[in-house]
């Protein structure tokens, strides 16, 4: 049946996080032991999904550790031969598979160049895992459909952890008893997304945008509508739509809108009324009245990205099915990408 493993894949997701959430003092504890005092700064290794659980981790680490945080650029080194002083730097790679060379082999040189090192990974047994002085293992068991589903969400959740483990984190320890069963609400709540993909059978391109810890989700989910649907979706902030890319929202052009209560709700309410006004088919997924993708109130802005990525990947799995292509398995792509 088409995309039977990407549905058992999503539907696996509390479970892995809670888990994930009962390891958080074992890996706070490894964590620490591995970064005794606070970096001068962070450096996170990531390509694909991966690196947009990179972008959610920027937002969580760089609020707790009060360093700067970066996103590498692999090619800097794996083309230019860039050789970068990190004595005193945190960086931190992040590879479902633990295998792409290009992610295992930057990571390598940031350590080799003074930087501790801590790894993200599904396989604890990863070549990844192999070069890093800590590990936070994922365990969310293998993972069949191409689109990364709960390898991304436990990915993401890692982040937090890391954050939580480095400072304290802006959220309330009592989010991770109640994030599992909220995820498990939205994934037992899959007729919103499937109304969405109706709505959005016609469209040949689409925008994603949110903002602040919502924004890495805006960029997931355009990936996951790409791969799974090859629609032509780009996911933006909504400084970023603001400041150019908007011209292209006419009337009728869908929107998915992700939003929730915090920092970022009152410049996302008056963006979607921006986007309203200009006549697009505005979906907002977010908690409140008016949602067209409902999350459970309650969780605090960081941990609620994780119930709006499952939102997301229900759309980008409802979409396929109706224009009746496989998301298990999107032509031309595979499951490890070896990029070097």
């Amino acid at each position: 049946m088409p995309g039977e493993h990407m549905a058992a894949e999503m539907a696996q997701q509390p479970g892995v996080l809670r888990a994930l959430a009962g390891r958080r003092s074992r890996v706070a504890t490894e964590v620490r032991a591995a970064v005794p005092a606070p970096p001068a700064g962070v450096i996170l290794v990531a390509r694909g999904s991966s690196d947009h659980a990179a972008v959610y981790g920027r937002y969580a680490l760089e609020l707790a550790v009060r360093r700067p945080v970066c996103l590498a650029a692999p090619s800097l080194f794996t083309l230019y031969g860039g050789d970068v002083a990190c004595e005193g730097w945190l960086a931190v790679a992040v590879s479902q598979s633990g295998a792409t060379p290009e992610i295992v082999g930057v990571f390598e040189r940031l350590r080799a160049a003074g930087a501790t090192g801590v790894a993200v990974t599904n396989d604890a047994d990863s070549p990844l895992a192999d070069a890093g002085d800590a590990v936070v293992d994922l365990d969310a068991g293998e993972e069949l459909a191409v689109p990364a589903t709960k390898t991304f969400t436990a990915s993401v959740a890692a982040f937090a952890i890391l954050a939580e483990a480095l400072a304290d984190g802006d959220w309330r320890a009592g989010d991770w008893q109640a994030l599992p069963d909220q995820v498990a609400a939205v994934v037992d709540d899959p007729g919103p997304a499937r109304r969405v993909a109706a709505d959005l059978a016609d469209a040949a391109g689409l925008v994603t945008v949110g903002r602040g810890f919502l924004y890495g989700v805006a960029l997931e989910a355009a990936l996951k509508l790409k791969e799974t649907t090859s629609i032509l979706a780009h996911g933006y902030s909504s400084a970023d739509l603001r400041h150019g890319p908007i011209a292209v929202v006419e009337r009728e052009f869908p929107v998915l809108a992700f939003t929730s209560s915090g920092r970022a709700a009152a410049d996302m309410a008056e963006l979607v009324g921006q986007l309203a006004g200009r006549g697009a088919r505005v979906h907002r997924v977010g908690d409140g009245a008016g949602a067209t993708l409902g999350l459970p109130a309650g969780l605090s802005e960081p941990l609620a990205a994780l119930p709006a990525t499952v939102r997301a990947q229900q759309v980008a799995h409802a979409l396929a099915v109706r224009l009746g292509l496989d998301p298990d398995a999107p032509e031309g792509l595979t499951k490890v990408t070896y990029t070097r």
